[in-house]
């Protein structure tokens, strides 16, 4: 205990205040971890309905002042409407989902100088319009010219330089954005210093700047860091680009298709005169692009967008060229203006026609490959077939622009192209009815699943790389079966010899000396050489059982003599007992048999008389039943009424059984049943 009774502080004076203690991924988050999301979401939604409001507020008034459609779009009332009604909306979903991104914060503020410079335009008319005191008019009218500079020159530029994580690139970029953030009052001086009202009849505002005019190099200059902001932005966007994974990627897509429509209808109005005002509502599309890029950047196929994007902006900038490039040659041709420019409509609508079909195919292709050209494909992949299934799977791929293309068979890769992606699609082939194998396809950058074209041409060259499987399963199976063959041709042979040099030959070779050794007794000890005959007749006998023995194992003779039913009778009527000495019925079933190959009448008989050897050796069974049908198939089936004794376990006679049924191309089973065991073998005859 210390001096004010509390419990005495056992950490030693080095240690230091504790950490608090870190909680874990599934522990429940405090009170004010609670508490501070649902404050900014709630700043987010009360700052969007405030964007929302002075939109509202806005047409009222312009409506009360009495401007129509024409002077709301020249004094900008539409234009900074629309722009702060998107940017402020877009950033507050985006606040409101991802409240720690400064994105949708910066999205609000730009929104915000928008809608107030639509709400303030209409204002200032008004309080002119009802004589209010001078102050009052000059203060709004500064408001109004002041507030939307400040949305271009330091709200969007820093939105872009943070975009997507809400954080720089790296520390290095800090100093583009401090440098956003110290020149951004320039813009807004260049924007309000002229003195230029918003409006005919209205004051000038508070901020006019005397000598404006001689100030020429510092507004260029103030232009020149403009466009040096957006472009470091661009700079930025392209290293993010770069280093991105997919998320990432896809997430950018989005501005980058946002940004090409944005310059398309921006650079005209820009640089030519009379473009309409109103090419400035494509920039409403950058905030709309970020929001779904942040919160919902799955929400379609960028890459199928993009593509369009993209063939649209070729063909308006086509078009342009074709516009600037008759304008001159006509304009020294046609002198009336609206010949001429009837002319110039003509004649563009002319040479674009034809193109927009061929700069869509260029475009898809690059983005999708020939997916819109099934027969180029098939042609393709058709030429690879040759190659082998690597060079199949590498044509597939590299015609329709996947990251991976992989054939799996027998759950095992066999050929492949690309690097795998994080998303892969199967896609089963099958060869009469029956899967041989799988496609894996690596959907492309922004897809979530296959489109419908997709899956088309992967269904069209599905059938040949079917079949170009399941005969290269053939192949390996008929080499297997090969070797096979020829290991069991060489291991019979070996038994042959082993059975000969081991057994025959030395019984020979006795046979030999003991004739030579009576030929040698018989004229001078009769009764010696009496008993080597006797010795040699007996060898000899020997030596023609071995032979017989031999010849059995090659075929048996009781096939030749009795034939296959014969054969099998015989052998039921030798195997009718068991090993205990208790009998067993053997019912043997045949009827219609035709004559049949050497081979399958032997892997008949063996398979036949195998299983009834088990029967007698470990069944327990009083009876069985011997069946042979013939039909499409040759049939064999051997029953027995043995106790149920669990799953048979597989040994030599069943391993020689099921091997002599494969060797002719037949079906095996066996196990056990409810009556008792059964054995069944099926060998195809329509062949034979």
């Amino acid at each position: 205990m210390n001096a004010t009774g509390g419990p005495a502080n056992t950490r030693s004076p080095r240690s230091g205040p504790r950490p608090p203690a870190r909680r874990g991924v599934g522990s429940t988050p405090t009170a004010t971890e609670r508490v501070e999301p649902a404050r900014r979401r709630g700043l987010s939604a009360g700052l969007g309905g405030f964007v929302v409001g002075e939109v509202v507020l806005a047409v009222v008034l312009a409506a009360v002042v009495g401007w129509g459609w024409e002077h709301a779009v020249e004094t900008f009332v539409v234009t900074n409407g629309l722009m702060g009604l998107t940017f402020g909306l877009c950033g507050a979903v985006i606040a409101w989902h991802r409240p720690g991104n400064p994105i949708g914060w910066l999205f609000i503020a730009d929104g915000i100088g928008h809608a107030t410079t639509a709400v303030t335009t209409p204002l200032s008319q008004l309080l002119a319009d009802t004589d209010a005191p001078m102050v009052a008019q000059r203060l709004l009218v500064t408001l109004s010219m002041s507030a939307w500079p400040w949305s271009i020159a330091l709200f969007l530029p820093l939105a872009l330089l943070l975009f997507p994580t809400g954080r720089l690139l790296s520390p290095n970029w800090r100093w583009a954005a401090i440098g956003i953030i110290a020149t951004a009052p320039l813009f807004v001086l260049e924007m309000v210093g002229d003195g230029d009202a918003p409006g005919e009849g209205l004051p000038r505002g508070y901020l006019t700047i005397a000598g404006y005019d001689d100030l020429d190099p510092l507004w260029t200059l103030t232009e020149l860091r403009t466009v040096v902001a957006l472009l470091l932005a661009i700079i930025c966007l392209t290293i993010r680009y770069r280093r991105a994974d997919e998320t990432g990627r896809r997430q950018l897509l989005w501005l980058l298709l946002a940004s090409v429509v944005t310059i398309l209808f921006v650079t005209p109005w820009s640089f030519l005169a009379g473009t309409p005002i109103l090419v400035l509502l494509a920039i409403p599309l950058i905030p709309i692009a970020v929001a779904v890029a942040i919160v919902r950047y799955q929400l379609l196929d960028i890459r199928l967008v993009v593509s369009r994007a993209l063939t649209w902006g070729l063909l308006s900038l086509v078009a342009i060229g074709a516009y600037a490039a008759l304008a001159a040659i006509l304009g020294s041709l046609i002198s009336s203006r609206v010949g001429r420019s009837a002319a110039i409509t003509v004649l563009v609508a002319l040479i674009i026609a034809p193109v927009l079909p061929r700069l869509q195919r260029l475009v898809d292709r690059a983005l999708y490959g020939d997916r819109r050209d099934p027969a180029r494909i098939a042609s393709k992949v058709g030429e690879q077939f040759s190659a082998g299934l690597p060079g199949v799977v590498a044509a597939i791929r590299s015609a329709l622009r996947f990251p991976y293309v992989g054939l799996i068979v027998d759950n095992r890769i066999v050929a492949a192209d690309g690097t795998p992606s994080s998303a892969v699609v199967p896609l089963e082939l099958e060869y009469g009815g029956t899967p041989v194998g799988a496609l894996h396809v690596g959907l492309r950058s922004g897809e979530s699943e296959l489109a419908s074209a997709d899956r088309s041409v992967l269904g069209l060259v599905a059938v040949p790389l079917a079949v170009a499987v399941h005969a290269t399963r053939l192949s390996a199976e008929l080499q297997s079966s090969r070797e096979q063959l020829v290991s069991a041709r060489e291991e019979e042979r070996r038994r042959l010899r082993r059975d000969l040099h081991d057994g025959l030959g030395p019984t020979l070779t006795g046979v030999a000396f003991a004739a030579d050794a009576a030929a040698n007794l018989i004229a001078t000890d009769a009764t010696k050489a009496r008993d080597l005959l006797a010795t040699l007749r007996t060898d000899t006998r020997t030596a023609i059982a071995d032979v017989r023995r031999l010849v059995d194992d090659l075929r048996p003779p009781a096939l030749d003599e009795l034939g296959l039913v014969g054969a099998l009778r015989q052998r039921a009527d030798q195997l009718s007992f068991r090993a205990d000495g208790a009998a067993v019925q053997v019912q043997l079933s045949a009827e219609g048999l035709p004559p049949l190959p050497a081979a399958l009448e032997v892997a008949a008989y063996r398979i036949a008389t195998e299983a009834l050897t088990n029967i007698v050796r470990h069944s327990g069974a009083t009876s069985a039943v011997l069946a042979l049908r013939c039909g499409d198939d040759l049939e064999i089936e051997v029953t027995d009424d043995g106790p149920p004794n669990g799953e048979w376990r597989p040994g030599v006679g069943l391993h020689a059984m099921r091997e002599r049924a494969a060797e002719l191309g037949g079906h095996f089973e066996a196990g056990p049943s409810p009556s008792g065991g059964v054995v069944r073998a099926s060998f195809p005859l329509e062949h034979r």
